[in-house]
């Protein structure tokens, strides 16, 4: 499998706050081999605690991303990137403030889904992509999917939201409001000024495990732990979570994580008009998975997505995957995915080739 890493730098990037960040970085990562006429290029969008890092060792889509996989690489040409407010290489708080020569921290202007799915776009222009296969993506990567097929459905030929909504509920926004308020409890955050300093750990670490929480299921979590012991005083799933706090702790930052949830949270394709409405005209073909034992993201909200979009005669196909570990399903259970997936880029390449519009 051919990887490249690579980041580029635009001169400037208009927010939906009104503000403009300039310049701004985009990190990113691309596997395979884009063909001839640039028809085989697939966008991978990644979940909040994710990056561009989304095949190989260490990927966090490894399962799905490869020669022979769900999203073939030697097909294929995919392209992920890490999303804007990241910390990973795009621009996000612990950037540099070009005004003031010290890390933006608190002062970076809020993002939104729109936003980071503007700067895909400069990204795959850059690239000289005229028009995508696909893109894919679960959880707050679905979210991106969607965006991408309203803002610019002559862009995409196929839209894949996994795991996903179009908009958070209200309790989809408290579990982000407890990790966000355990990061800014954390004395070492110093209203998020701890560059210099020593990074609010224990805060991140305890949000982390929140979130870890709401990605498993009860019949996943009594599987993997039940009450069995550690030590005398410690349960299985007390240390397992502590073990994935701290080691989010080594990879993440703090206030990437407030400005990613609330960009998460404030996410509504509704705001703009009903969903039925937007998805009129839409000439993008739609795959939209989800799984019976995510009650993070249930699938009566991906059921919402798909009777929106039949409501306008849309190409949508529909699977809700009989599946044992929650919200993480789209990242573990990837037998029947791979094979659903691989069928969908199939088809939808046998019409790209066929001329479709």
């Amino acid at each position: 499998m051919i990887t490249e890493a690579a980041t580029v730098t635009f001169d400037k990037l208009d927010l939906d706050c009104g503000t403009t960040l300039a310049p701004v970085d985009c990190a990113y990562e691309t596997y395979g081999t884009l063909n001839a006429d640039k028809s085989n290029a697939i966008l991978v969008l990644h979940a909040f605690s994710g990056d561009a890092h989304a095949a190989g060792e260490g990927g966090w889509w490894s399962n799905m991303i490869g020669p022979g996989k769900g999203f073939d690489t030697d097909q294929y040409f995919v392209i992920c990137a890490n999303v804007l407010g990241g910390c990973r290489g795009t621009t996000g708080p612990g950037s540099i403030n070009p005004a003031t020569g010290c890390p933006w921290a608190m002062a970076f202007p809020a993002v939104t889904i729109a936003d980071m799915v503007r700067l895909q776009k400069m990204l795959i222009d850059h690239l000289g992509i005229a028009r995508l296969l696909a893109v894919a993506g679960g959880s707050m990567g679905g979210m991106q999917a969607l965006e991408w097929a309203v803002a610019y459905p002559d862009h995409v030929l196929a839209t894949l939201p996994i795991a996903t909504t179009a908009r958070h509920s209200a309790q989809q926004i408290a579990f982000n409001e407890v990790g966000r308020q355990a990061i800014m409890a954390d004395p070492d955050w110093r209203g998020g000024e701890y560059y210099d300093h020593k990074p609010p750990a224990r805060g991140l670490a305890v949000a982390r495990m929140v979130g870890h929480i709401t990605y498993m299921s009860d019949e996943s979590m009594r599987e993997k732990f039940g009450r069995r012991l550690r030590s005398s005083d410690e349960f299985e799933v007390e240390s397992y979570l502590k073990y994935r706090g701290y080691k989010f702790v080594d990879r993440f930052d703090a206030n990437s994580y407030i400005y990613i949830t609330r960009a998460m949270d404030s996410y509504d394709l509704t705001q703009h008009g009903s969903l039925a409405s937007l998805f009129e005209n839409i000439p993008t073909r739609f795959l939209v998975i989800s799984f019976t034992s995510d009650w993070l993201y249930p699938s009566y909200q991906s059921l919402e997505i798909v009777s929106a979009l039949r409501s306008r005669n849309c190409d949508v196909a529909y699977v809700n995957l009989a599946a044992v570990y929650g919200h993480d399903s789209f990242l573990v259970e990837v037998d029947e995915q791979t094979q659903l997936v691989r069928g969908f880029l199939a088809s939808t390449s046998k019409e790209a080739k066929r001329g479709r519009p």
